[in-house]
């Protein structure tokens, strides 16, 4: 039976767009970790009987007669959707599946609050996600979400269908995952990756030792406006300005071309591949490391990060626990992937049974669809890494300028023709006014 799965993703995983296109449209949906988790699922699913498509983030109720019509399931991958600044994306979303009739997985979600599981600090939204978690459960057997914390949260609310499955970034080759560190020790001449929640601003002084003693440190941003600084300079606003996390040109980081961005997860982790340690507060940044086969690191910072690294055994500190001075060769000593690899078989096996309860198909079980997945990664050419504009090859810069001014001059032709649309429209609106006033 031929299954049409819609799945909820900003793109697809052999979409390919310019960094200049991806930061117009903002195809990584604000940060790229949500590309890495979407199309991981979208591996997961791809059997040689089912058809995925991207739903690009739309959500409109208006087009839930067409999603019934078009589609057998709507899988909806989400990261930290439980959370207040969310609220209002969750409400539309609610609205949305509560017009569906077609069976709808949400694939592994979970609640922002802090460390210490904060339930006040969920109370605002708690009327938010009973909505969104019903409508969801009026169409599914369970909800699966990332970790122990979001699980309690549920239950508090007062649902029991709750699975902890995780989240599929981790599951993109199956049950095979094995981190190993390839050196006894790290050295301050090894190639470090960093990686950087702007907002977490206790990471500064991290960041300043990590540059002076790491010459091969890294710096891979996520974050949409990173993207546009790094392709653009920095907003009017942020010119001229200094800060001690590199989110302006003028940082160190951004001065010496020690940073990297990349707007699809593969040649993200391709590059991650050739690193020997990757750590800092990004879960998706952590995980990209691992699924390449980099030990990666993570400092969790909030209740989202902290579930993921408890379920998958990633090695982890608190952010709070992270004195300025640690150093990347310590933390390197102390992380143990014994648990991770050793409970990875088992963890798949979870998330294939949650998909099993929802009648969704696995590709790795399927043949050679998890197979024919990769190699149609490997034929697809995707951008390479975006860096800053003083280390970026002359010829790019041209296409880039030659791009901006393209867009600038298809601006004007959709505002001219907006303004002779109005115009003749006022026209019209006059001739009107100037009949009834004849005719009177």
């Amino acid at each position: 039976m031929h299954q049409r799965i819609l799945l909820r993703a900003k793109k697809g995983p052999f979409d390919v767009y310019s960094p200049e296109e991806t930061f117009e449209r903002n195809w990584i949906g604000e940060n790229a970790g949500n590309l890495v988790f979407s199309h991981a699922a979208h591996k997961l699913l791809r059997t040689s009987t089912a058809e995925v498509t991207s739903s690009e983030f739309r959500v409109n109720p208006r087009e839930a007669d067409e999603i019934n019509e078009r589609f057998d399931v709507f899988v909806v991958p989400l990261a930290n959707a439980f959370r207040r600044s969310y609220a209002h994306r969750l409400v539309a979303m609610t609205r949305l599946i509560e017009r569906l009739k077609i069976p709808v997985v949400v694939f592994g979600v979970g609640a922002q609050t802090n460390v210490d599981a904060d339930r006040e600090y969920l109370r605002p939204i708690d009327d938010a996600v009973k909505a969104f978690v019903s409508a969801v459960l009026d169409r599914s057997h369970t909800i699966g979400v990332r970790g122990e914390i979001t699980e309690g949260y549920l239950r508090t609310l007062g649902f029991s269908a709750v699975d902890v499955i995780g989240c599929p970034s981790m599951f993109l080759h199956g049950d095979s995952l094995r981190v190993d560190k390839r050196k006894t020790t790290l050295t301050v001449e090894d190639r470090v990756a960093l990686t950087v929640s702007p907002y977490v601003k206790s990471m500064a002084k991290v960041i300043a030792s990590h540059h002076r003693r790491y010459p091969n440190l890294r710096y891979l941003p996520q974050d949409l406006k990173t993207l546009g600084t790094l392709l653009f300079g920095d907003a009017p606003e942020d010119r001229g300005k200094k800060a001690a996390i590199p989110i302006h040109t003028s940082h160190p980081l951004f001065t010496e071309d020690k940073v990297r961005m990349f707007v699809d997860p593969w040649t993200w982790m391709d590059y991650l591949s050739r690193f020997d340690f990757n750590f800092g507060t990004r879960i998706h940044g952590t995980i990209t490391a691992l699924v390449a086969g980099t030990p990666g690191y993570l400092f969790a910072h909030d209740s989202r990060t902290l579930e993921l690294a408890r379920y998958f055994d990633i090695p982890h500190r608190l952010m709070k626990d992270v004195p300025p001075d640690v150093d990347a060769i310590e933390l390197y000593d102390e992380a143990d992937y014994t648990a991770l690899n050793n409970g990875h078989k088992a963890r798949y096996a979870t998330m294939t049974a949650f998909l099993a309860k929802h009648d969704l198909g696995v590709s790795f079980a399927d043949g050679d669809s998890a197979a024919r997945f990769d190699r149609q990664v490997a034929e697809t050419t995707f951008p390479p890494a975006v860096r800053a504009q003083s280390a970026t090859d002359p010829a790019e810069l041209i296409a880039r300028i030659q791009w901006l001014h393209d867009r600038n001059q298809e601006l004007k032709e959709t505002v001219a023709g907006f303004e002779s649309h109005r115009l003749r429209a006022r026209v019209r609106a006059a001739g009107g006014r100037v009949k009834r006033m004849l005719n009177r």
